[in-house]
């Protein structure tokens, strides 16, 4: 077996998350909003065995990567030692806006 990664989440994408299946359930319904975000989540741990699969986000440049789910983009960094998620971006919401300081250990969700 091969290297896994620790991925974790931003408390600004678990938010991103919690919006997006909010939306999804206003729209579509409770059922399909709790599978699009359990799909959303298993994509984003997907990570933990192949991070670099992502390609360097356009806008943002190096570190950030991004894997594509429908109509979002899982906007990630990855470190020694893990995967850092930092967005659940709907894509027609332009360029992801990402904080610098995404990532204070007291801030942190680990998966």
């Amino acid at each position: 077996m091969g290297r896994v990664w620790q991925v974790i989440f931003a408390p600004r994408a678990a938010r991103d998350l919690e919006l997006a299946v909010g939306y999804v359930a206003r729209h579509a319904g409770a059922e399909i909003a709790e599978r699009f975000g359990l799909r959303l989540l298993e994509k984003a741990l997907s990570l933990a065995s192949f991070p670099e699969r992502g390609r360097i986000v356009p806008e943002l440049g190096p570190p950030f990567r991004e894997i594509i789910h429908r109509s979002y983009r899982i906007v990630y960094r990855v470190s020694e030692t893990r995967v850092e998620v930092v967005r659940f971006w709907h894509a027609a919401r332009g360029a992801p806006q990402i904080d610098s300081d995404e990532f204070r250990e007291s801030g942190t969700e680990e998966r």
